[in-house]
């Protein structure tokens, strides 16, 4: 059997650190998988399209994309089957969340930036449109609250409510009627790289905002988990 593509569809970003971030996930996925092929895509904003990608596949070449996204809103709902759709040989992963190693991951950035105690979080997520995007944030949320002594809430850059600013002040009107009343507001970033919405993050009013996830090997492990699973899942 011919190995799979392994077709890395991240969103996509103007940001010249965020590109060289998600670019060097793909150069781990290489080096922990050597003889692999990786092809980059996005679904928006950056090129080569996943459309475009797809179609440039010799017919029948087995391919898995995988989502370098951290929840199943509507690129993984609907762009990414739009981009497949007509090639039956190509199918898709699930994204890279919600999963217990981006909690450990995201818990550490936490400590990284001084959390404390009497201090609230607040995971903050890029946002869908579509239900199933909020419910994945949820669970990794509650995957993170596990691991930590501090209150968990969530909320969105956008599409899906709370937004970001709205979540911190709830989130600090919470913390002001506990006892002590001086804990933090600390936002989490639950976002891949810098980029817009990580930016939006430090215009929100939280008093600390945590680095976004990458770089990290953890997010190349998680890909090529994914990739192994459909493989195994099509055998």
């Amino acid at each position: 059997m011919t190995t799979p593509v392994l077709i890395a569809c991240a969103h996509g970003t103007r940001n010249p650190e965020g590109q060289a971030a998600i670019r060097r996930v793909l150069a781990e996925i290489e080096a922990l998988r050597p003889g692999l092929e990786v092809l980059e895509a996005y679904v928006d904003v950056q090129e080569p399209e996943l459309s475009g990608v797809v179609a440039g596949l010799p017919e029948g070449t087995p391919a898995v994309v995988v989502p370098l996204l951290l929840s199943t809103g509507y690129h993984v709902k609907v762009d990414i089957p739009k981009a497949i759709k007509g090639r039956p040989e190509v199918v898709a992963a699930r994204p890279l969340g919600p999963d217990p190693r981006l909690a450990e991951l995201l818990a550490t950035h936490l400590h990284s930036a001084g959390l404390e105690e009497n201090d609230g979080v607040l995971l903050a997520a890029a946002g869908s449109s579509l239900p199933d995007g909020s419910v994945d944030s949820e669970e990794q949320a509650r995957q993170l609250a596990e691991l930590l002594p501090n209150p968990v809430r969530v909320a969105y850059g956008a599409s899906a409510e709370p937004n970001v600013p709205d979540g911190v002040a709830a989130l600090r009107k919470e913390l002001a009627a506990d006892k002590t009343g001086e804990g933090r507001v600390i936002v989490s970033s639950y976002l891949l790289a810098t980029g817009y919405f990580h930016d939006q993050l430090a215009k929100a009013g939280a008093d600390v905002v945590t680095a976004p996830l990458l770089p990290s090997p953890v997010l190349a492990e998680i890909a090529l988990e994914r990739y192994d699973a459909v493989i195994a899942a099509v055998s």
